[in-house]
């Protein structure tokens, strides 16, 4: 029987604390729920920096050719190409809950973090707000079934995920 496997996204703002969150949901899942966990992030502005300049990886990179490198603790893949979901979700074989940083075109649950103050262009997207105290919900005309979650206790958004994430 096929493993059940459940898939969620995160979005927010920069420095929201998306990763940070993201992070502190992964280590619970895998280390106190048992759980293998995939973890996909978004790079909007295509600025972060996998290689350093004159290592091999980098060169076989810089030939604009697809690679992978492998080691006895590590595969990682280098693409020049736009991957869809699927195209991504295989590349991690098994796995029990996929954590997807931003993204928000997919459709999968959203859980929009925020601290300070909400941006209502994400409330189309979003399935569950996470905040902290510098948030005031009452100030905001929310829609209507969007679950409000602890940005500081890791332990509601997990109990959120298992309850509501996409069965992919």
């Amino acid at each position: 029987m096929a493993k059940k496997r459940l898939a969620v996204a995160f979005t927010g703002p920069s420095n929201s604390g998306k990763t940070t969150l993201i992070l502190k949901v992964a280590r619970k899942l895998i280390h106190e729920h048992g759980k293998e966990v995939a973890i996909v992030k978004n790079d909007p502005k295509d600025k972060a920096r996998f290689d350093v300049a004159g290592k091999d990886s980098y060169k076989f990179s810089d030939t604009g050719a697809e690679v992978i490198v492998t080691s006895p603790t590590r595969t990682t893949l280098f693409s020049h190409r736009h991957k869809e979901l699927d195209d991504i979700v295989a590349l991690f074989g098994d796995f029990d809950i996929l954590l997807v940083e931003g993204l928000k075109n997919l459709p999968l649950p959203r859980i929009s973090i925020f601290r300070d103050q909400l941006d209502p262009d994400y409330f189309p997207y979003m399935n569950a707000l996470a905040i902290d105290h510098s948030i005031d919900p009452s100030e905001y005309d929310l829609p209507d079934n969007i679950a409000m979650l602890d940005l500081n206790c890791a332990d509601d958004v997990i109990e959120w995920i298992l309850n509501n994430a996409k069965v992919i």
